[in-house]
């Protein structure tokens, strides 16, 4: 299994190098369109290559989706740790009645329950 690992983290690296590569064309990145920035006054814009726009936007797109689910889910954990703790709480009940039921017990009727 690890070396299948090794393999696909092998294949994973030359694929990307070889995106990086075939992609080191410089674009430039606009904040607004040439219209709406003349309107507002902000012309901002960057110019970077292609590979680093095209990674940058699949580790953002996953970033985003990772705390989009990390929050859509937020409602099933507070449920799971509500029960839980009401599971515990219903567990210590349970020994302070069992507890409390063998104080009255006779004492070889005590030892029968314990052997059984």
């Amino acid at each position: 299994m690890r070396y299948i690992r090794y393999a696909f983290l092998a294949t994973l690296g030359v694929v990307l190098i070889s995106v990086a590569l075939a992609n080191r064309g410089v674009v430039t990145l606009k904040l607004l369109p040439e219209a709406l920035a003349d309107l507002v006054g902000l012309h901002y814009s960057i110019s970077l290559p292609l590979f680093v726009v095209i990674l940058g936007s699949i580790i953002a797109g996953l970033l985003i989706g990772f705390v989009w689910e990390w929050m859509r889910e937020y409602k099933i954990r507070a449920a799971a740790g509500r029960a839980q703790r009401e599971l515990q709480q219903t567990k210590r009940e349970v020994r302070r009645l069992k507890g409390r039921q063998e104080e009255n017990k006779d004492e070889v009727l005590a030892l029968l329950d314990e052997a059984s």
